[in-house]
């Protein structure tokens, strides 16, 4: 029985692999997996960076189909989340459980650091070349952060609705990244802007409109508490904040050489399709890809959308003759942007 790795009803372990923890930044325990193809010669491999809130279990689904079209993955719960090491620790009093679950973190640039180590240390010695990277949300802002020192490593990325901006909620974004940022100015950085533990409900989110992906999702995190967290921090949100301005800067965008992948749901309620557009335009390296009537999380959405990303990914990686596949795909990037991949 797997003891690293967490099955439910529905979501079973994918086949031939090995899962264990590796030492971040800072010494920080991350809990990593690898799933290999049956499929041999294996194509390459793929590394998955993960959003907020996110785990490997997650992602199972998605593994099958990527190992199915013989390619390896490997992947990392990011730190603070999923059942890699937290990152505050539990107040004095017992009842204050949720604590633990805040998700936070130090600086922005221990993300990058880690995905840096995570390549050197797991997957560039045991994983089978080229590697390519499917970064979603968070995990997009993280690999675009760090994506200048990632030349050489990665031969591909795609980046499915990065987390470059963010829609307004009860107040304006800036208005929530100003109080974050203040927050953190004054010592409050570990305490999140709400407190709020309110269960998600299928009506009203904002992820995918596909039923049964959503409630496997909740699921998963019912059936193992741990791998869940809450709020995030406002020092979360204000290292977020300034990741987004960083890597939004065309001085930045200019010095990514790595052929880029854009996939940009435009029912996204979490990142704004126009904040992704924006990105698109500066950003001489990517193309872009919208899905019209996808939502945030577009590899957990319903086939009809879900199936046009992984025809993109399949055509995009490893470094096949993307323009003839991305045809047979029935696919097209956006006029206008550039078509380097």
């Amino acid at each position: 029985m797997d003891t690293v790795l967490h099955a439910i009803d529905g979501n079973p372990i994918p086949d031939n692999h090995k899962a264990g923890f590796f030492t971040g930044h800072g010494g920080v325990q991350l809990r990593y997996a690898i799933f290999k193809s049956p499929i041999s010669p294996a194509k390459g491999t793929v590394v998955i960076v993960h959003g907020r809130s996110e785990c490997i279990e997650k992602y199972f689904e998605t593994i099958r189909d990527l190992t199915a079209a013989g390619l390896w993955v490997a992947t990392f719960d990011l730190r603070g989340q999923g059942l890699s090491d937290r990152l505050l620790k539990p107040k004095r009093q017992p009842a204050d459980t949720l604590h633990k679950h805040w998700g936070h973190v130090r600086r922005f640039a221990d993300y990058e650091r880690d995905l840096e180590l995570f390549l050197e240390q797991v997957v560039l010695p045991d994983c089978r070349l080229p590697v390519s990277m499917i970064a979603h949300s968070t995990g997009g802002l993280i690999a675009l952060s760090a994506a200048p020192r990632l030349s050489g490593r990665i031969s591909r990325l795609v980046l499915s609705a990065p987390f470059v901006g963010l829609h307004n909620e009860a107040m304006s974004a800036a208005r929530i990244f100003a109080l974050a940022r203040l927050a953190s100015l004054v010592g409050l950085g570990n305490r999140p802007l709400s407190t709020s533990s309110k269960p998600q409900l299928f009506a009203t989110n904002t992820l995918t409109s596909d039923e049964a992906r959503f409630n496997r999702n909740i699921a998963i995190m019912t059936t193992v508490p741990d791998l869940s967290i809450s709020a995030p921090s406002a020092r979360w949100l204000h290292e977020c904040a300034q990741a987004i301005r960083r890597v939004n800067d065309p001085a930045h965008l200019t010095q990514i050489t790595i052929p880029t992948l854009l996939i940009a749901p435009m029912l996204d309620g979490v990142v704004p399709f126009a904040a992704q557009e924006y990105l698109a335009k500066h950003f001489r390296a990517g193309q872009l890809l919208s899905i019209a009537g996808a939502r945030h999380e577009v590899l957990q959405e319903q086939d009809r959308y879900r199936e046009q990303a992984l025809a993109a990914i399949h055509a995009f990686i490893p470094g096949s003759d993307a323009s003839e596949q991305w045809d047979a795909a029935g696919l097209e990037p956006e006029s206008g942007l550039s078509e380097t991949v």
